[in-house]
């Protein structure tokens, strides 16, 4: 009999080591992502991939909250949220407010202005590698999730999928321009991400206090692809 609890808690002791790899990986990820991004965003003059790259930067502090409390779910701890997970998601939140409202203004001027970026070719090829990133590592922390019967790591793979619509949303902003050369299509790409990122900050702060979001409501059913 003690051989099998011993098992059980090996078992148990592996997945959270598995899911505490996949926390690292979105980390380094985002940070990767997040430069590229950035860098390139400025060289091509597009608000779209840049606001994409600033986007992966404040998901790092959020990632950073979930390896804290991968590691405290761990460890067996009680599942109210600790002080410093509290503090990375109202940190999340305020970032994920200032980013929206920096990129609803740019745009709103780029839009006045008709601005045009020189290409947005490396916004296609990032939303694609980011669109299969994030569908493995949702795949992944589902599968775990569902083995640990943990909603907060569910949870975490549903918010993970705020990362996919994102790569969508760059992607069909990309494309758009490459295909037509209409250069508001930037600027409106660079607005639905600053939508986005808007009701992203408003869940985090809801989530500090406790309260449900849609990143965590019925995680068990919803956390599905």
């Amino acid at each position: 009999m003690d051989h099998i609890v011993t098992d059980a808690f090996a078992g148990r002791g592996g997945l959270y080591r598995k899911v505490l790899f996949l926390a690292y990986v979105t980390i380094f990820y985002n940070v990767l992502e997040g430069a590229v991004s950035v860098f390139l965003g400025l060289a091509d003059e597009t608000l779209a991939l840049f606001g994409f790259g600033i986007d992966s930067f404040v998901e790092v502090i959020s990632g950073i909250g979930i390896w804290h409390m991968i590691r405290r779910l761990s460890r067996h701890q009680g599942d109210p949220k600790d002080r410093f997970e509290q503090t990375a998601l109202r940190i999340t939140g305020s970032a994920f407010y200032l980013l929206a409202v920096g990129l609803m203004a740019t745009a709103g001027i780029q839009l006045f202005h008709g601005h045009r970026p020189v290409t947005t070719f490396w916004g296609i090829v990032i939303s694609l590698i980011s669109i299969v990133t994030m569908w493995v590592l949702i795949h992944y922390k589902v599968e775990v999730g569902r083995k640990l019967q943990s909603d907060a790591i569910l949870a975490d793979a549903n918010c993970t999928k705020a990362c996919l619509y994102l790569s969508f949303f760059l992607l069909v902003a990309s494309a758009g321009y490459e295909l037509t050369g209409i250069g508001g299509l930037d600027s409106l790409g660079a607005v639905a991400i600053a939508m986005f990122s808007f009701r992203e900050g408003r869940e985090a702060f809801e989530k500090a206090r406790g309260k449900n979001c849609s990143c965590s409501h019925h995680p068990s059913s919803d956390a599905q692809i």
